[in-house]
């Protein structure tokens, strides 16, 4: 199952436009690549959860066959959270433990030895982490013996521990004692009270991987250059399949988003540019003509 029905709003003004899976990197979308990554690994069927613009997710990615695989939607309103969500969808997942999969970041985790080795504990959920060098922005686990979870830190206070990279096995039966159509939470709901009671039972398993975030604009873009598909010809910026940019207009660091037409002249550094019409009342934007530009940096 993969997790893509959140409203992804550090990504805000971009998540007015598309469901934050959805957004574009080069020729395809994120949720093409994590989709295409598990192709890699043998998966062939999965389930993703929708709420928030699902028309821009299911556009993508359809019923997955061009992909080389099988694509099923659970449906929430309201949004049920990331327990909540993989609990309504369970009549969709016929395996026992489920692979969960964070629909808003990228990683490279080795699939088949993480399942190994969460078989062989006994645990009752198992998740990829790597060392966490960033705990001014991320929180973090804790492990104990065995790789047990014993603590959860929040960031700032997360030094030394373990950063969660959006994988994650779990058991059916964590799910199925949930109320359907309920939010609920996974870290910080239920999976905090097995942490304790007995030990273990929550697992942290270090992978060797490369995790790559997607939360805010400056990630977005940075991911982009990292995978080459920013054009560098427009001084490192993400240009949307739908914009235009006009020869002679100068953009460096700019995230062009959505159906505009930036003209021969214009100039943006460390810019997301949407259209105007998507602007509301008390946003921090400039507006000229039909584009709205938004600082690049105002998400933490």
């Amino acid at each position: 199952m993969i997790l893509t029905a959140g409203l992804g709003t550090r990504l805000d003004p971009i998540t007015r436009l598309v469901a934050k899976p959805a957004v574009p990197l080069g020729g395809s979308t994120l949720i093409e690549h994590i989709l295409g990554w598990l192709v890699g690994q043998q998966i062939r069927d999965v389930v993703l959860n929708l709420h928030h613009r699902p028309d821009t997710i299911a556009a993508a990615v359809g019923d997955g066959s061009h992909l080389g695989l099988a694509v099923r939607y659970s449906w929430e309103d309201p949004l049920l959270g990331s327990a909540g969500g993989p609990r309504h969808a369970l009549p969709l997942l016929a395996t026992d433990p489920i692979l969960i999969v964070n629909g808003d970041t990228l990683c490279n985790v080795a699939l088949a030895p993480l399942l190994e080795r969460h078989h062989a504990s006994g645990a009752d959920v198992t998740m990829a982490v790597v060392p966490n060098r960033r705990p001014d922005r991320y929180g973090g686990f804790v492990r104990g013996e065995d790789d047990a979870i014993v603590d959860v830190r929040p960031r700032g206070r997360s030094a030394g521990t373990w950063h969660f990279v959006g994988v994650q096995v779990a058991r059916r039966a964590i799910f199925e004692s949930l109320p359907d159509g309920v939010p609920a939470e996974t870290v910080s709901g239920i999976y905090r009270a097995r942490m304790a009671d007995p030990p273990g039972r929550i697992r942290a398993d270090p992978v060797d991987a490369e995790f790559l975030d997607i939360g805010t604009p400056e990630d977005y873009l940075a991911t982009a250059l990292r995978l080459g598909t920013a054009a560098r010809d427009t001084g490192g910026s993400v240009i949307w399949p739908d914009a235009r940019v006009a020869a002679g207009a100068c953009l460096e660091r700019c995230i062009v988003a959505g159906d505009v037409r930036v003209p021969s002249g214009f100039g943006a550094c460390d810019r997301l540019i949407v259209p105007a019409a998507v602007v509301r009342s008390g946003d921090a934007a400039e507006i000229v003509g039909d584009l709205a530009l938004f600082p690049l940096r105002t998400h933490a």
